[in-house]
């Protein structure tokens, strides 16, 4: 039964990852330097390391604005998110599932009686603001870092752009890294205080309740990756600015470097042992940074390619997604409750914290972690074989390319 109720927060990855996770990898695709074969595949790797390694954080932070406290409520929660960003994916616009799963937190904190933290909504809603500014900011100063550097250097074109393709690659299994880190809890972190899971024991290292969610959600984002994201891709790669092969790269750094930054426990505390203010571990829209990075690159050439109508259409998105989200959750409860005599969530209020633990502790499954180390054995096994495949592959196109760059020289010369 717990199985069913995950396939909502299922469905919600596969929806994460055919919009927000397309964007890791959508102007390098739009620019022609990566196909979308290899991007889709590194993507995937990369986004599953990053959700089970690193996402805890963000997780927290949405535990805060509102605890969903029954597994009824968690589904219907991320059902409803899956289905709103699912409807703005078939208008090709890259909207927010961050924005998606916190509008549905909040109408379930509306229909349950529970308080929403204003303070975390604050936190959470200054980053849809300040995300894509300091996209646009790391974008435009990463662009004249590297058009200096090119400049400089006195590279060669053609060894130019192929240093430029490995870059992509390399800085796109970054941001896939990091949007698996920073976007995983909007996934699964509404399950987290619903129930838990056996802890898994592999020798080397343990999965936590928490992990074990994360690494489903993350094959979740694989699979809409692979599946669904290239037309969003093509959106967000070609359609609002036409970029260059070094733009493409910087977008894609830049918008990985935001995601990094607001999922990393160790870079804020760091800042508070120096004596700064620690970066709050917030889920940051992907979509709306990687587009304020392009407007960046787009402002700093002069701004007259920029698509003003495209731009307009996906604000309208953003304005629209956690307003839908929060509306349809609301009555989604009333539905579930009511209808289905589902057990939506419970009042902090009217229930002391002892009952709530005893009533997540006896939803616990073990049939779900035997079932997670078999995912997990098989998910290492095809890891380590893509990776060997592409190993030899990326050694035959380099030589393959030297070789013809020898002759082209020679017949120079």
């Amino acid at each position: 039964m717990i199985l069913f109720f995950l396939t909502s927060g299922l469905f919600l990855g596969w929806s994460l990852g055919a919009n927000d996770a397309s964007n890791i990898f959508g102007s390098a695709v739009g620019a022609r330097m990566v196909t979308f074969r290899k991007a889709a595949i590194i993507a995937s790797v990369f986004v599953i390391l990053g959700a089970v390694i690193q996402g805890g954080g963000t997780s927290q932070t949405l535990g805060k604005l509102g605890s969903v406290n029954a597994i009824g409520g968690s589904f219907t929660v991320a059902l409803v998110a899956a289905v709103t960003v699912y409807a703005m994916t078939r208008f090709a616009l890259p909207v927010s599932t961050t924005q998606a799963i916190v509008g549905a937190i909040i109408g379930w904190n509306f229909f349950t009686g529970n308080h929403t933290d204003g303070r975390i909504l604050t936190q959470i809603v200054s980053t849809w603001i300040s995300g894509p500014i300091i996209g646009a900011i790391f974008a435009i100063l990463l662009y004249m870092a590297l058009t200096r550097f090119k400049r400089s250097a006195q590279i060669h074109l053609i060894r130019f752009e192929s240093y430029i393709r490995t870059g992509l690659i390399i800085v796109g299994a970054f941001g896939a890294y990091s949007l698996g880190a920073n976007n995983i809890a909007n996934v699964m972190g509404v399950f987290v205080p619903a129930f838990h899971l056996q802890e898994i024991d592999l020798g080397i290292f343990t999965l936590s309740s928490s992990q074990q969610l994360f690494l489903l959600g993350g094959l979740a984002i694989a699979s809409g990756i692979i599946t669904y994201s290239k037309r969003v891709m093509e959106t967000v790669g070609c359609s609002i600015v036409e970029l260059s092969s070094e733009a493409a790269m910087v977008v894609v750094l830049s918008q990985s470097l935001v995601l990094f930054i607001f999922s990393s426990s160790g870079f804020s505390s760091m800042l508070t042992r120096i004596g700064l203010s620690p970066i709050p571990m917030v889920p940051v829209s992907s979509s709306q940074v990687i587009i304020g990075s392009i407007i960046g690159i787009g402002l700093y050439k002069g701004a007259r390619n920029i698509n003003y109508k495209i731009l307009g259409e996906i604000a309208a998105g953003w304005i629209a997604t956690p307003v839908l989200s929060g509306i349809l959750t609301f009555f989604s409860l009333f539905f579930m409750k009511n209808i289905f005599r589902l057990n939506v969530g419970y009042n902090t209020d009217t229930v002391s914290p002892d009952k709530l633990k005893d009533i997540i502790a006896s939803g616990a499954a073990s049939d779900i972690s035997d079932i997670i180390k078999y995912l997990l054995l098989g998910l290492l096994i095809a890891s380590t074989l893509i990776i060997i495949y592409f190993y030899f592959l990326e050694r035959k196109k380099q030589f393959e390319f030297r070789k013809s760059e020898q002759k082209f020289w020679k017949n120079i010369k």
